[in-house]
């Protein structure tokens, strides 16, 4: 059994939390997109400028949160759509279940395959496990602190570029960051020969990152439910991201930065040198 100590007398059971971060993304995934198939059925409710929220998030995040509570009583769970009931307190808690239940709800509503399940978990503050399900693809990825990164069986490695030349770099916006700040960095990305996708869902372009399939993400602002699980993802399969969990990223966010090794630092670069430290999975 592999555990997560601290000095502290009990350990942490990080399989058993990872057996049922997989099982529960993809039972609930498979529920979400029988929603997703009748979505004209669903209502939906605008949280703000580009956020909804529709019953199926509601309802996935109780299937999640069901499974954690009957398995796990005494961890902590934070997600979206709860997210605004958590406080502080979090931070004394060993271990916490970090859930988007739908991301990409915008892409979900609109019949858009680019939607996904993510559960992440961090254990003593550190990013532990990451789950993320595609239900239109049926992939599952994930991934458990030093124990590699993978969609389904295939074990990932994040991609090897140097150049921005060399692939497509996904990035993400939301309006809690003002356009003026985000844009020069496209046109740096473009001046330098570099090309980008924004697809709706930054938990599945970061899994994509972990797969070699995106060189690297970048998005000034991301809540905690839509990377943390990707983050693990990353840095298991050799990619490298930013510290996205300082000064209380759990309930504020934070930019995330992630990429190859080998590009990682170009990629800080072409962000003019933010504050965000490189840690190696």
């Amino acid at each position: 059994m592999t555990v997560i100590g601290s000095p502290t007398p009990v350990s942490i059971d990080l399989d058993s939390r990872y057996a049922l971060a997989r099982k529960i993304a993809k039972e609930a995934g498979e529920r979400a997109l029988q929603m997703f198939r009748n979505r004209a059925t669903l209502e939906i409710e605008h949280k703000g400028v580009q956020d909804v929220v529709s019953i199926a998030d509601r309802e996935v995040e109780g299937i999640v949160r069901k499974y954690v509570s009957e398995a796990f009583p005494d961890d902590a769970f934070l997600g979206e759509e709860s997210a605004g009931s958590a406080s502080a307190a979090l931070s004394n808690e060993r271990v916490i279940w970090v859930v988007d239940p739908i991301d990409g709800t915008s892409c979900f509503l609109n019949g858009m395959y680019a939607w996904c399940v993510s559960i992440g978990i961090l254990v003593d503050g550190e990013p532990a496990i990451g789950a993320v399900f595609d239900p239109n693809s049926g992939e599952l990825f994930h991934a458990a602190r030093g124990q590699g990164a993978f969609v389904d069986d295939v074990r990932l490695n994040a991609s090897s570029a140097r150049t921005f030349r060399e692939g497509v770099l996904g990035v993400g916006f939301s309006h809690r960051v003002k356009p003026a700040a985000f844009i020069p960095f496209l046109d740096r990305l473009l001046g330098e020969g570099g090309m980008f996708i924004r697809n709706g869902s930054g938990a599945l372009m970061i899994a994509y990152v972990a797969a070699g399939r995106l060189i690297g993400y970048y998005e000034p602002h991301i809540n905690s439910w839509d990377c943390l699980a990707g983050i693990v993802l990353v840095r298991e399969a050799g990619g490298v991201t930013n510290d996205f969990f300082a000064n209380n990223g759990v309930l504020r966010g934070n930019p995330i930065v992630a990429a190859g090794a080998s590009l990682y630092p170009e990629l800080i670069a072409l962000i003019e040198g933010e504050a965000v430290p490189a840690r190696v999975g």
